[in-house]
């Protein structure tokens, strides 16, 4: 298949992510893109939708209310990425408090970080979701204190960024795209843009 930014040259992405980890991946792929936020952010879904499935399912809603008709050549983007640790949902904590509980639950446990992904043009849609197997080493309350205290983790899914201090010292492993973990599953996103301009989208 051809290269995806010779195939973007008439495309272009619209990215509606307030995520500055997104914009940077996606500025790695070499392919033409502008961030637009818009419409529809609130992230709530029905409790009947499978727990893996709620990512994929918030990135469609996204997109669904995004606030304007998309142009000829734009196709876009919209994504959500949650943790889940036995069996719970965790997303963005709203205070300092969630925080910390959040990490004390990830402390010691793997955990699985996915990613919903939605694609959409005036000819078509498509959506896709990856998932990363993370595994955390045991926390102390300090090590959890320092991270919250210094980085804020509120704007971050299980309160926790892997390219931040605390992804250095508790990722023992990781099952998967590391890219992932960080908001965008950009190899498959290249893949999956390369098949949706193919079959005409």
């Amino acid at each position: 298949m051809r290269n995806l930014v010779h195939m973007m040259t008439d495309r272009i992405l619209i990215v509606a992510s307030a995520s500055p980890r997104r914009h940077q991946l996606i500025a790695g792929l070499d392919i033409p893109y502008n961030v637009e936020i818009s419409g529809h952010t609130e992230e709530v879904y029905d409790t009947s939708v499978n727990i893996n499935s709620v990512p994929l399912y918030l990135a469609k809603m996204k997109s669904l209310y995004f606030g304007r008709e998309l142009k000829e050549e734009e196709i876009l983007l919209t994504a959500d990425t949650l943790v889940i640790c036995e069996g719970e949902i965790l997303g963005k904590p709203s205070n300092r408090e969630e925080a910390t509980k959040m990490l004390m639950k990830l402390s010691g446990k793997a955990h699985n970080v996915i990613t919903g992904v939605y694609l959409r043009s005036i000819k078509g849609e498509k959506g896709f979701s990856a998932s990363t197997v993370v595994y955390f080493k045991t926390l102390s309350e300090e090590e959890i204190d320092y991270y919250v205290e210094h980085y804020k983790p509120y704007d971050k899914a299980g309160a926790y960024g892997a390219q931040e201090w605390i992804g250095y010292m508790a990722i023992e492993k990781i099952e998967g795209s590391y890219f992932n973990v960080m908001g965008l599953p950009v190899q498959k996103l290249y893949n999956e843009l390369q098949i949706f301009i193919d079959q005409g989208y």
